[in-house]
């Protein structure tokens, strides 16, 4: 007897776009304040950021493939070579991230194994996106 059922993701376990919405725009508050990271944005209004983001991490954890579908494969390094980001920056943003996972986890009440592992991929694509010794 075969399973036809949709594979178990990330995107599936959080019950879809919603999540990750509630993720980026918990990021954001942070960034807004953060005095590493804000000049990173020069304009004041983090939209068009926080849509990227959001379907970056939609289609990375299993979730529609839209953000490819809009702006082709993500080539993270390559759009984010404009910007200096070195170990000040890498750390600025894993903190803002770090916090942002962790309140939205525990918000939806989701068992710690899940954040460990948003964790784990988080920290590895900080320091994937180091482009400057400082």
């Amino acid at each position: 007897m075969s399973d036809d059922s949709p594979p178990l993701t990330v995107y599936s376990v959080v019950g879809g776009t919603g999540f990750f919405e509630e993720l980026v725009e918990r990021f954001y508050e942070g960034v807004a304040h953060d005095e590493v990271l804000r000049p990173l944005y020069p304009n004041q209004d983090f939209t068009d950021a926080k849509a990227r983001l959001c379907g970056f991490l939609v289609q990375y954890w299993g979730g529609p493939a839209d953000y490819s579908a809009a702006r082709g494969h993500p080539r993270l390094r390559m759009r984010h070579a404009p910007f200096a980001i070195g170990p000040a920056e890498r750390d600025a943003w894993l903190a803002n991230m770090t916090n942002a996972v962790d309140e939205t986890i525990e918000n939806h009440g989701f068992p710690s194994a899940l954040a460990d592992i948003l964790h784990d991929y988080f920290g590895s694509a900080a320091s994937h996106l180091l482009n400057v010794d400082e």
